[in-house]
């Protein structure tokens, strides 16, 4: 009998609503950290913008894990919509921390491979934005689902190769003593390394995705 008086009862949609703002945050947070990375002046507003969409998720993070305490009947599991908004949260908390590290150390001028890192960031964003879209009707757009989140996984594998490349040219030149500065060199790997944890967080918002596709279809 419980069983089907919940089954009766209308489903909290607000949470799509909230995930998908959240996913917005993401987009807008990609590109402040894409224009940010283009150097020079652009870097303080850039930062700035990335800090100030990372507020707004975090905003959005506890009105959604605020009505999964209120909330009757949720669209799909508790856990689930837990570890959805907080690996959502997490992907913008990285790019926070990215330009953290950048403007800690005064950085102006970026590698071409991290400017690269930063447009498969936006792109992962975009398609994040879509697959939260279609969630409130899984069913219909389980072939899309499934296709957007092996997306966002193969442009990870495409991260790792620019991350390894970048890597090792910060070492060749180096080493080679193009402007010898090992302080340079830790700085770049560790920009790199941020930017690559950042894709990494987009990835686990995929697999999160596939996991609930595949339990509720």
């Amino acid at each position: 009998m419980m069983g089907l008086f919940q089954a009766l009862m209308p489903k909290e949609a607000r949470f799509f609503d909230l995930f998908s703002q959240h996913a917005r945050t993401l987009v807008a947070g990609a590109q402040a950290l894409s224009d940010l990375l283009e150097g020079g002046d652009a870097v303080e507003p850039g930062a700035a913008r990335v800090v100030a969409h990372e507020e707004e998720a975090d905003a959005i993070t506890r009105e959604v894990l605020l009505a999964v305490r209120k909330t009757f009947i949720t669209p799909f599991d508790r856990g689930d919509i837990k570890d959805l908004i907080s690996s959502l949260d997490d992907a913008i908390d990285q790019m926070q921390k990215t330009a953290k590290v950048i403007t800690l150390y005064e950085i102006k001028t970026f590698e071409p491979g991290m400017r690269e890192m930063a447009k498969i960031i936006l792109a992962a964003a975009n398609l994040t934005v879509e697959a939260v879209g279609l969630m409130a009707a899984m069913r219909q757009n389980v072939g899309r689902l499934n296709e957007l989140t092996e997306k966002i996984t193969h442009i990870e594998g495409e991260a790792d190769a620019i991350y390894d490349a970048g890597r090792k040219a910060l070492f060749l030149a180096n080493r080679a003593g193009k402007g010898a500065d090992p302080m340079a060199f830790i700085i770049g790997v560790d920009i790199y390394s941020h930017l690559e944890k950042v894709v990494d967080r987009f990835e686990d918002v995929a697999n999160r995705i596939s996991g609930i596709v595949i339990e509720q279809v």
